[in-house]
């Protein structure tokens, strides 16, 4: 197996022609791992180059199109960058809907709004084709090992079909209700993700300007209420001051923006949420645009050295 993705036990699955869209840090090692799982898989990436060498490194094919890539697959997954990104790959002369066959299922791994979920869902619909919108969360090290958590949006039915697939990269696959349902979750998601960091950002700031023993800290603290994944992996990167890894604020300030515009349009409440993203932002005026999101630490005053 290639030493791009973990090694790692798959489902008892048949096989199947699957289409991959998007090689991405996420889309790449994910697509790997469908191979692995002893499906046949054919993958479009906007620069060739990257398709080629997933190609090359996993013995897979790779098609000039989205529509191409789609043409033979039973499934066809997605993994871009935004609504527009989404859009470009799936609809149009070129889009993956114009080459499925019918029937066909869609399932789309990026995180995006709900509005386009929806709407996507619809126009596959109307061309006799079926979507779910499907967000992951992990992270780039959760795609190479294989144990994403995935939540899922459209009809129970496709979710039943793409599951056991989806279990190729995934150690969580939860259906939350109608279309546009799965990129509300990972909004959710993502409320929690930042504010858990922020919390956790003033904490060791606070902790080191004290002058405690910050990984002894870490280390107590982590046995009782405050845990989380967040101090469990990042704690001891952010007393270091260590960042250039991980998910990149680019990408949270994208995905919080997402979030912001949902709130406006439902009326929920998101203060804190607001507030952090305006941080986030700061973070990139300071060149940390592709720092992992544990860097709202670097916004802070703190001692040089953990105390």
């Amino acid at each position: 197996m290639s030493a791009s993705i973990a090694p790692r036990s798959y489902e008892n699955t048949p096989p199947l022609k699957v289409a991959f869209i998007g090689l991405g840090a996420m889309g790449y090692p994910m697509a790997g791992h469908l191979v692995a799982a002893g499906h046949q898989v054919c993958v479009y990436n906007r620069s060739p180059e990257k398709a080629s060498r997933w190609a090359a490194e996993f013995n897979g094919a790779t098609a000039p199109t989205p529509a191409l890539a789609a043409a033979a697959a039973d499934i066809v997954f997605c993994c871009v960058g935004n609504d527009d990104d989404l859009r470009g790959v799936l609809t149009g002369k070129d889009g993956a809907f114009s080459g499925m066959k019918p029937g066909a299922l869609c399932v789309d791994h990026t995180t995006a709004s709900a509005d386009v979920a929806r709407e996507l869902y619809d126009t596959a619909r109307s061309a006799g084709l079926r979507f779910l919108d499907a967000p992951v969360s992990g992270g780039q090290n959760g795609a190479v090992q294989g144990v994403l958590t995935i939540m899922c949006g459209g009809d129970v039915d496709d979710f039943t079909q793409a599951e056991p697939i989806m279990q190729a990269y995934a150690r969580a696959t939860t259906y939350m209700g109608a279309s546009g349902s799965g990129q509300l979750c990972k909004m959710v998601n993502q409320i929690c993700v930042a504010g858990v960091l922020q919390g956790l950002s003033e904490a060791i700031a606070f902790g080191k300007t004290a002058g405690l023993n910050m990984e002894k800290v870490l280390s107590v603290i982590s046995k009782g209420a405050a845990q989380s994944w967040q101090m469990e992996n990042r704690g001891q990167t952010m007393v270091t001051n260590q960042f250039d890894f991980g998910f990149a604020v680019d990408w949270m300030r994208k995905d919080l923006g997402l979030v912001l515009d949902e709130a406006r349009r439902n009326g929920a409440s998101v203060p804190g949420t607001a507030l952090i993203d305006q941080f986030y932002a700061e973070v990139q005026k300071m060149g940390g645009g592709r720092w992992d999101t544990s860097s709202l630490i670097t916004r802070l005053p703190q001692p040089t050295q953990p105390g």
